[in-house]
């Protein structure tokens, strides 16, 4: 095997050093079912041919939307670029009028879908969309082709030495793929990536994983067709990982039980939630197993790594591991010890906790358009310190500008953006990309990210506030789901908050307040004085310009679906303002 330099040469190189029986896997119809590295790379092929017989050239676009991870999508993907052609994903939760924007805008040719729901979106614009020739399903549909189809006309291997001659000319430094960002504000941008720049990353980054090789169990469930877990997917192929796909976000601790995962990647949202979960069930426990419990994560939000805290605290630690932790560990399988973080901001009590109960969790830092990582923390070597993303990977470099921006150059840097050459210079200066957020490197080369350039605000005062700072402390209170600190040109910062409707339903239960429906509650006086107690704990981390001094509840739950969030579950901070415009002048008195 030459080296991997092109996405297409992972699995050939799967197949040549591990084999896998189970390669990739996803369950349909209650049932595992797993492929072979080498039905992987047969079944790639098979489409290879299908595509050619279709009339796929080099540099066509295929767009690829599905509602989950599965296998399919995998061997689409190699399919399509080992033709020379390039993969566009699209995220299945946009909106129609996205769909339409980035199918015309990609020229996509051909489309693949998982399921009913992503056809009739596509459906719905197909009549705008002229580049589009034809849509295939994955599930079996009455009204749509199937994907089967496609194996079927590639049955033939007849035309397999015209794959191996598109293959053979597609080079490192070719177009790979097309990630449509979904921005916070505009229209989607098209990122391109180049193969080297998606194998480079995942060359370097998986320097930084502590797996053994060809022996290790993978949960997958972030979207595939976000480049994070997309470049892992690749890493964990380089690895000899079995890649196991979860069903959907709602059966994942179902999946994590039966797959028993070693590694895993995650974003800080999904980890709150398992966190809250499991401190749920603990404040359920009464007596003796109650207060061992909370002792035990208290101990844990003080944990320093490498026995920093000393010999009392580490016997202690070793007492709360095998009294609790260890249950925390079976909850998620029994054999985590590597969590990946990534897509914002994590917690530092969440690092602490996660770590004291030996489960691996490593945030790094990254964007799409640098393909995504620039660094993360590893255990080992003292390359792990709480509250930063970690150490640049070989071969990146950071400069750090005037105004504090973190600018990053190194071989995962993007291409450009597709069809705009103006926000490519934009961003793209002297080679290195401005990433827009605000950082500093330590002394000992750790990376600390501390705001989103654009989102930091200045109020009428003149004094700056550091949003994401403020919000990732306010969403350790279990009354709060999401929270939007606002105050741009205004006299003093307050917030939106939405709430946890659940945990709160209970919280008034338990104290017997009538709360009524979801627009009742959030004006309740009660709840809001037991808001404004969160609020006022929240705020003795931060200077006097910066506390929160007023804040409303809203009465519906903040969502992709409904546009508050992008698909990676960031704040649409545009979005959410205008749609609490009434809230946001009441605050100020507009």
């Amino acid at each position: 095997m030459q080296d991997i330099t092109r996405l297409f040469d992972f699995p050939y190189y799967q197949l040549e050093k591990f084999n896998l029986k189970k390669s990739l896997v996803t369950k349909y119809n209650g049932e595992w079912v797993a492929t072979s590295s080498q039905e992987y790379v047969d079944k790639a092929n098979q489409t290879s041919r299908a595509l050619l017989r279709l009339g796929v050239k080099p540099n066509d676009k295929i767009a690829v939307i599905s509602m989950t991870n599965r296998t399919e999508w995998n061997i689409m993907d190699i399919g399509i670029l080992q033709l020379g052609a390039q993969n566009v994903p699209i995220y299945p939760t946009i909106s129609e009028c996205d769909y339409e924007y980035v199918l015309n805008h990609s020229e996509a040719i051909y489309c693949f879908v998982s399921c009913q729901e992503v056809y009739n979106k596509v459906e719905a614009v197909r009549k705008n969309t002229p580049h589009l020739k034809e849509v295939f399903s994955f599930d079996q549909l009455d009204n749509c082709k199937n994907w089967n189809e496609i194996l079927s006309m590639g049955e033939d291997t007849s035309n397999q030495e015209e794959v191996e001659a598109h293959k053979k000319a597609v080079k490192a430094h070719d177009l790979a793929t097309l990630i449509y960002t979904s921005g916070t504000t505009g229209k989607p941008k098209g990122v391109m990536l180049s193969h080297d720049n998606v194998v480079s990353n995942a060359l370097e980054s998986s320097k930084r994983f502590p797996i053994v090789d060809g022996d290790t169990n993978g949960l997958s469930f972030l979207p595939v067709c976000h480049i994070y877990e997309r470049m892992i997917i690749y890493l964990y192929q380089y690895r000899g990982v079995s890649i196991h796909y979860a069903e959907s976000m709602d059966k994942i601790s179902d999946n994590i039980k039966e797959v028993a995962p070693h590694v895993m990647t995650a974003v800080p949202r999904v980890l709150e939630k398992v966190y809250d979960s499991i401190i749920a069930k603990g404040a359920a426990l009464t007596g003796i197993k109650k207060m061992l419990f909370f002792w035990a994560v208290d101990i844990g939000l003080k944990y320093e790594p490498y026995g920093e805290n000393g010999w009392w605290y580490e016997w202690q630690l070793g007492v709360a591991r095998k009294l609790i932790f260890s249950k925390w560990k079976a909850g998620l399988g029994g054999n985590i010890s590597l969590i990946a973080s990534g897509s914002a901001a994590l917690q530092p009590r969440l690092a602490r906790v996660f770590n004291a109960a030996e489960m691996g969790l490593m945030e790094g830092y990254g964007l799409t358009e640098t393909s995504p990582v620039v660094s993360v923390n590893d255990f080992r070597d003292g390359g792990f310190r709480i509250g930063t993303v970690g150490k640049l990977l070989d071969r990146t470099e950071v400069k750090i500008a005037e105004d504090g921006e973190i600018c990053v150059k190194g071989p995962q840097v993007m291409m450009g953006y597709f069809k705009d050459e103006e926000k490519t210079a934009e961003v793209l200066v002297d080679g290195y990309f401005q990433t827009g957020d605000i950082g500093e490197i330590d002394s000992d080369g750790f990376l600390k990210i501390t705001d989103r350039k654009k989102e930091m605000f200045k109020t009428s005062g003149g004094k700056y506030v550091a949003p994401q700072l403020l919000e990732n402390r306010f969403k350790q209170s279990r009354f709060i789901e999401q929270i939007m600190v606002v105050g741009e040109g205004e006299k003093m910062p307050a917030a939106l908050i939405q709430p946890d409707f659940n945990f709160l339903r209970d919280w008034a239960k338990i104290h017997n307040i009538e709360v009524g429906d979801d627009k009742d509650i959030v004006t309740n006086e009660k709840v809001l004085a037991r808001y404004q107690e969160e609020v006022d704990i929240a705020n003795e981390n931060f200077a006097k310009w910066e506390k929160v001094k007023q804040f409303r509840l809203t009465p519906d739950a903040w969502s992709i679906e409904e546009g508050h969030l992008t698909p990676t579950l960031k704040l649409k901070r545009k979005i959410i303002k205008e749609k609490y415009k009434i809230l946001y002048n009441d605050i100020y008195g507009h």
